[in-house]
């Protein structure tokens, strides 16, 4: 088999990084004193930070498909997390297109990218390593499988819109708990180990990794140090935790974010804070282990590092638990990247998950599908420069199958949530960055209205949106 050719080796490596329900906030965020992603702060010191990276879709599977595949939800047909039959129709995820392209490409993490036929048969992965290797290598451990006290735990019974049908259905709360084993063999600690590993054997064959953490996903149970970092009694909680906006349609009280919160008491937000801060940072460790190993490598000059979440959480903000709605707390995400001689500088202009995939097939000199969603950003990362400003959409429409819908119209200053079922929301991001107001009723609101509605509903006909307008 003949080795690597000059052009493979002139082209970068990337390494790809996705957290779950990580907020963007918690970049540079420090609490009850101490620093809660130290190195993904050092990373931004070297890379171009994105503050208003927005998601397609603010959950998991929806996200992530979205996120691989460069379409949106609605256009690309995974637009609800149904495991067992949905998936996206024949887009083609950036993984396929990096491994036709010579690229030695592998999975490490948890795989929710649902395309047709499967992402394993369309791409021969280099490395493998999922929930399954995971589970195996805690039971070779003498580690139980199931969480402490079991599953039911850390589970809150809710009705949830299930096809306009009430379904009472099991979700994950708001409790906190210490995982009573040693860090290495927590989850994502495992996969990050894994990752250094690989980027320890890596030769002169271009590779593309990519890395798919689970923390901060609930449930809240951490192992030390880290259930122990962040003392829930100095956690500073934002101000809304526990309120509503004012001028919320009646029916957000039904979603499932906000029957999660209900009753949740104070202390208890605040314990959920110090354990999801307390997964972020295992999370941050893990990040700076692979980065570690990544500089001390041959190709720490030549290699292009993504990294972000797929959505974030409300943690009791808007009286709201997990994501599953359109305010800041689950639609924007973290985002840092860097490129080979890449800028360093940090950009506030309104960008997407859907830009991701077309800015790596850009970096790597590859063509990019005709109908992608989203743009190239590599100008931004070579040079600092802002991208020009654009209106920025998202789509929720339930989780195991069509239930509440809401979609999102996001500009620099506003966004504007659509509700065929209720009244509209406007929030002047501006003003009001915490969207405690809703103006949509506001007299002097009308024509920013009428102007992002009909934004919204131009999107969701070229987007194959059903959704009434």
């Amino acid at each position: 088999m003949p080795g690597p050719s000059q052009a493979d080796a002139d082209r970068p490596n990337l390494l790809f990084i996705v957290t779950d329900h990580q907020r963007a906030d918690s970049i540079g965020m420090t609490q009850a004193g101490v620093e809660v992603t130290p190195n993904l702060n050092r990373l931004a010191r070297e890379a171009v930070r994105f503050t208003r990276a927005y998601n397609a879709s603010p959950i998991c599977a929806p996200a992530r498909t979205a996120l691989a595949t460069g379409k949106y939800p609605t256009a690309n047909g995974i637009t609800f997390n149904d495991w067992r039959g949905t998936c996206a129709g024949d887009h083609k995820p950036v993984h396929q297109c990096l491994a036709e392209a010579g690229y030695s490409v592998a999975h490490i993490g948890i795989d929710h990218i649902k395309v047709r036929p499967g992402i394993r048969e369309r791409v021969e992965f280099s490395e493998w390593v999922s929930n399954r290797e995971h589970t195996e290598h805690l039971k070779a451990n003498g580690i139980p499988t199931e969480w402490p006290g079991g599953a039911d735990l850390y589970r809150r019974e809710i009705t949830e819109n299930q096809g306009g049908e009430p379904a009472s259905v099991k979700y994950s709360n708001a409790r906190a708990a210490t995982w009573p084993h040693a860090t290495e063999h927590f989850k994502d600690s495992y996969w990050c180990d894994r990752a250094v590993d690989f980027l320890g054997r890596a030769g002169d064959e271009p590779f593309a990794l990519f890395l798919y953490l689970w923390a901060p996903h609930p449930p809240l149970v951490v192992p030390e140090p880290y259930a122990s970092l962040f003392a829930p009694d100095e956690i500073d909680l934002p101000e809304n935790v526990g309120m509503p906006a004012e001028g919320e349609p009646a029916n957000r009280r039904a979603g499932i974010a906000a029957q999660l919160a209900e009753g949740v008491s104070t202390d208890e937000w605040r314990r959920a804070w110090a354990a999801h801060l307390g997964l972020v940072r295992l999370a941050d460790a893990g990040i700076g282990r692979v980065l570690d190993a990544l500089g001390a490598s041959a190709h720490a000059d030549d290699t292009a590092v993504f990294f972000m979440s797929d959505h974030g959480d409300h943690l009791g903000q808007h009286c709201m638990y997990q994501k599953m709605e359109m305010y800041e707390q689950a639609t924007r995400v973290p985002m840092i990247l860097s490129v080979p001689d890449g800028a360093t500088a940090e950009i506030d202009a309104p960008v997407s998950h859907l830009d991701i995939m077309p800015t790596i097939l850009d970096l790597m000199g590859l063509d990019a599908p005709d109908d992608l969603d989203g743009i190239s950003l590599l100008n931004c990362l070579r040079t600092g420069e802002a991208p020009p400003d654009r209106p920025q959409y998202s789509a929720y429409s339930g989780n195991p199958m069509v239930g509440d819908i809401r979609r999102a119209v996001i500009t620099r200053r506003h966004k504007y949530i659509h509700d065929p079922t209720d009244v509209p929301e406007l929030y002047d991001l501006e003003a009001d960055p915490m969207e405690m107001r809703n103006i949509a009723a506001d007299p002097g609101s009308r024509e920013v209205v009428r102007e992002l509605h009909a934004l919204g509903k131009s999107w969701a006909g070229s987007h194959d949106d059903p959704v009434r307008w």
